[in-house]
């Protein structure tokens, strides 16, 4: 991985930044939470306090038995229903329906109140629903379907309103009472046919009704057998009807605040108040809009989990039934919080028992939302992701900008360090020498390697014209002083010692030679005038000398061309030729073949030299042409790795280059010219 890439990598920390921050919006977030709780259970204590002084409106629908199984619930109407038979202009949910007992859902049955009067609709579901016979409505023989609605006054004086009919249609209402039985005009009521039952739908005035209230439908399956009924009660007489009081809807709207949903319960649950909602209709709209925005999701997401259950609105049955509602009823003030269903925001909710003296009188409900918490979290949750949008922005580009300035610093003091040991001299100032950071140090400590190793490496280009400069003269003596040490009387042992003296004089000289030679050559190649000759010529005649020399070698010379002309030094040539050749030969065994090559392709004249024998060293194929390199094991003789060097800088002075390579059977040298440099 490059250092651009580690970098970025290191900016990711920055986020740790907005991590940080979104952690202290939800501390402020929980913190604000507490206290709108707080603040709401205080409110709802005072307001339960203020209303004991309504035990007669908030215990006026209690009474004994089993209770929300054996009573009615008058859903508050807000326009009066047409007596059709249809109950879509009641304005209530299909789950305000209640289900007689036993009847698993086929009769369905709901009561609603508007102003002065009680609208019933029931929803039957029969295969075969039978009529009365003509005559037979208000008879005493029930062998038909029907639907009574039970009223009755404390425990003494109870009425039956009959809801029977010959066909469908508008019908009159049957009231039984104290043995009486007469027709009540008063009542409005239609019987609709459906394809699968009936309906009935009904306006009864309130005057004609008592404090319960109960509804029997009686399905019967023939006109021969009387039906069995199915009761809203299990007791002898209804529960008490329970309906929403107009004093207490007066004082609840009185409390209501904007934002802030308010529902007062009899001491069983029934809902006898309710004003106010969670969220007005100017809050919805613009929250409509925030749905809709990048930083209300991220929000949702990052401060508001949705751990909370959804709230339940007033329950449509009338009686509300939520478990902290539970709490309250059973005496415990209850703290609960919800999420919306409309929004997705917290909701708040509270429930407050309502005392009269020591009697529980009913239940006060609060439910409030979080708007005014999520506008201020929510504010700065924008800033917070604004500027750290911003920050991360520009660490990132700072940090890109600064990793792609670092890693071209890096990349040309790389590309300077290698090329400075690819040139003839070695280079000895790289880039960043000046910078006064780590980079520029280091820069400074490889300039400082280098001046070392140019300063070796000159010295070691000028110690072959040193050494033969200062030994040529002590030699000269040693050899002469030798040569007039023979003339003497010498003992044999004595005149061993001079033979060894004159042999090591002898390779002295040799060295000495090859030594000056190089310079020589040098020297040649600065002052050497080119001329023309057939160099496939020169060296067919040159080849056939080696064989000459070496007999026990087999020299090859093959060309694609019989006669290549070129301009050039042939003496030159001819030497680098020698020193190649004598290469092979001394890493080659008698009987091996010395091939060499002479091509010309494409303006180029390429000359080869391979000969069979070890492989070269990998770690010293870029010396091997170097000044006194040798990969000779033995280190045996005069050889000092010059005669490789002569053939490079001959090479080097025409223009062209040499190289060597390993092949399957050996090694192979190999010399390129253009074809215009010589």
């Amino acid at each position: 991985m490059n250092l651009r890439r580690q970098l970025l990598l290191v900016s990711l920390l920055i986020l740790v930044l907005p991590w940080a921050g979104c952690q202290f919006i939800r501390e402020t977030e929980s913190a604000l939470r507490e206290g709108q709780q707080r603040m709401l259970a205080g409110t709802a204590q005072a307001i339960a306090d203020s209303l004991s002084q309504f035990p007669d409106e908030l215990r006026r629908s209690a009474g004994k038995g089993v209770a929300g199984q054996n009573q009615l619930y008058g859903h508050p109407l807000h326009r009066a229903p047409l007596i059709d038979g249809y109950v879509d202009d009641w304005g209530l949910p299909p789950t305000s329906f209640r289900r007689l007992r036993g009847t698993d859902g086929a009769i369905r049955f709901v009561t609603g109140i508007h102003r002065k009067n009680l609208y019933l609709y029931v929803d039957t579901r029969d295969a075969s629903a039978i009529y009365a016979a003509p005559g037979a409505a208000g008879g005493g023989r029930k062998y038909h379907d029907f639907v009574s609605l039970i009223s009755a006054t404390g425990g003494e004086s109870v009425a039956e309103f009959v809801f029977e009919t010959e066909a469908p249609g508008d019908i009159v209402v049957r009231r039984l009472q104290d043995a009486y039985a007469f027709d009540e005009p008063r009542i409005a009521a239609r019987w609709q046919d459906t394809p699968g039952g009936y309906r009935l739908e009904a306006r009864i005035p309130l005057d004609l009704l008592g404090d319960r209230l109960g509804v029997i439908v009686t399905n019967t399956a023939n006109a021969t057998t009387p039906g069995i009924a199915s009761a809203s009660f299990s007791a002898t007489l209804p529960g008490r009807f329970v309906t929403t009081s107009p004093v207490l809807e007066s004082v609840a709207k009185a409390y209501a605040q904007p934002g802030l949903r308010l529902i007062i319960t009899d001491p069983t649950g029934w809902r006898l108040a309710q004003a106010g909602a969670i969220r007005t209709g100017e809050v919805a709209a613009d929250q409509a809009l925030i749905q809709l925005n990048w930083r209300q999701l991220a929000f949702s997401y990052l401060l508001e989990p949705g751990s909370e259950e959804t709230l339940a609105g007033p329950h449509p049955s009338g009686r509300e039934q939520q478990n902290y509602v539970s709490r309250a009823l059973n005496a415990e003030p209850a703290e609960d919080w919800f999420r919306s269903s409309e929004t997705g925001r917290a909701v708040v909710a509270v429930a407050q028992p309502i005392w009269s003296g020591n009697v529980q009188t009913g239940v006060l409900i609060m439910q409030q939302g979080t708007d005014a918490i999520l506008a201020l979290t929510n504010e700065s949750l924008a800033r917070l992701m604004n500027l750290t949008l911003i920050a991360t922005l520009l660490a990132a580009s700072v940090l890109l900008g600064y990793s792609s300035w670092l890693s071209m610093r890096i990349r040309r003091l790389s590309n300077a360090a290698i090329e400075a040991l690819d040139e003839d001299s070695v280079q000895r100032t790289l880039p960043s020498a000046s910078a006064s950071d780590e980079i520029g140090d280091l820069s400074r400590s490889f300039s400082h390697v280098l001046r070392q190793l140019g300063d070796y490496n000159d010295y070691l280009k000028t110690l072959a014209g040193k050494l033969s400069h200062e030994l040529r003269t002590p030699l000269t003596i040693v050899t002469s002083s030798l040569e007039n040490l023979e003339h003497e009387v010498l003992t044999p042992e004595s005149a061993n010692y001079t033979a060894r003296a004159r042999d090591g004089a002898r390779r002295l000289q040799n060295i000495l030679n090859a030594m000056s030679e190089a310079s020589r050559v040098e020297e040649l190649m600065q002052h050497a005038e080119p001329e023309p000759f057939d160099l496939a010529a020169a060296l067919a005649a040159v080849v056939a000398a080696y064989s000459d020399a070496w007999p026990e070698r087999q020299f090859v010379f093959n060309s694609n061309q019989k006669s290549i002309a070129v301009h050039g030094s042939p003496e030159l040539i001819i030497q680098m030729l020698d020193k190649l050749v004598d290469n092979a030969v001394d890493f080659s065994a008698a009987g091996d073949r010395i091939t060499i090559e002479l091509l010309l392709d494409a303006g180029e004249v390429r000359l080869s030299v391979s000969n069979p024998g070890p492989p070269l060293p990998e770690r010293m194929r870029s010396q091997l042409f170097d000044s006194m390199i040798s990969v000779r094991k033995d280190h045996s003789g005069d050889h000092l790795g010059l005669g490789l060097h002569i053939a490079w800088l001959i090479a080097e002075g025409h223009g062209g280059s040499i190289m060597a390579e390993n092949v399957d059977d050996g090694v192979r040298f190999k010399v390129r010219f253009p074809a215009g440099s010589i």
